[in-house]
C-alpha cells in the first residue's frame, strides 16, 4: 500500500487493485504543484469525499471527467454531484460500506460543517461531514476527514481498529496537534499517525511537533511530503 499526500487533505491510497483519491483538491491548492497533476491522476478508480467544502471538493468533477473514476460521497452532495453533471457517483451515508475494487470503505461520522461553497459564492446545504475507515491489505485506514475530537470515536476505534491514521490537525478549522495527539492517545491504538489540513495556509499549524510530542510510545509520526510516497 501507498499513501501520497496531494497537500492540505487530499490523499492518493493506492490500496488492493484500487487507487483512491481522498478530497483531491488539486486546482487553487497552493500546496499542490500542477505539473504533478498526471502522475496524481494516473490509474485512479474512485473519487471518496469527506465534505463538500471548496478545498476539499471543489476540483472533482473534472478530475472524474478526466479519469472516469467514479465518486463516493454522503447522499446529498452525490446527488448534487450527479446534477452537475458527474457520469458515475455512489451516494452513500454513515455506516455505510462500499466496495473500492477489493478495498473496503466505510462512512464514519465526523464534527464538522459541510455546505456546498463553490458554486458562484452561495453556500447551499451539501449534506454532513464524514469521515472514511478503508480496510485492505490487512490493515484498516482512518481518514478523519475535517472535525475535532468527538466521543465517537472510542467506538469507531475499538469496532473498525484502525491502524493508520490520517488526521487533520491544523487547527482554527480543525482539531489542532494537541487536540489530535489526546484524541489518538485517549482513543486508538495506531501503528502510524499522518498529520493533513496543516501547512496550507497561515492559519493552519505549520508544523506536526506537538502532535509527535503527544503521541504514545510506539506510534511513529510520518509528516508527508507532496507526491512522495509512503510505503506500508
Amino acid at each position: 500500500m501507498n499513501i501520497i499526500w496531494l497537500g492540505h487533505s487530499g490523499f492518493r491510497i493506492e490500496i488492493e487493485d484500487a487507487v483512491l483519491l481522498i478530497d483531491p483538491w488539486l486546482d487553487g491548492n497552493p500546496m499542490f504543484p500542477a505539473e504533478k497533476r498526471a502522475a496524481a491522476l494516473a490509474g485512479v478508480t474512485h473519487i471518496l469525499l469527506t465534505h463538500a467544502h471548496g478545498d476539499h471538493a471543489s476540483s472533482t468533477i473534472a478530475i472524474a471527467a478526466q479519469t472516469g473514476a467514479s465518486i463516493a460521497a454522503i447522499h446529498e452532495l452525490a446527488g448534487w454531484l450527479e446534477r452537475e453533471g458527474a457520469a458515475s457517483v455512489i451516494g452513500f451515508n454513515k455506516g455505510g460500506t462500499i466496495d473500492a475494487g477489493s478495498a473496503r470503505v466505510t462512512m464514519v461520522n465526523a464534527a464538522h460543517s459541510a455546505s456546498i461553497d463553490f458554486q458562484g459564492g452561495n453556500a447551499i446545504a451539501g449534506g454532513s461531514a464524514a469521515g472514511f475507515m478503508i480496510a485492505g491489505e490487512g490493515q484498516v485506514v482512518y481518514v478523519s476527514g475535517d472535525t475535532d475530537i468527538m466521543a465517537d470515536m472510542e467506538w469507531m476505534a475499538d469496532y473498525h481498529k484502525p491502524t493508520i491514521g490520517i488526521l487533520s490537525c491544523g487547527g482554527h478549522y480543525t482539531m489542532d496537534m494537541a487536540r489530535a495527539a489526546y484524541a489518538a492517545r485517549r482513543y486508538f491504538n495506531f501503528r502510524t499517525v499522518i498529520p493533513c489540513h496543516y501547512r496550507t495556509f497561515d492559519a493552519l499549524a505549520q508544523d506536526a511537533s506537538v502532535l509527535k510530542a503527544g503521541l504514545p510510545p510506539g506510534v511513529t509520526l510520518i509528516e508527508p511530503q507532496v507526491m512522495e510516497p509512503i510505503r506500508f
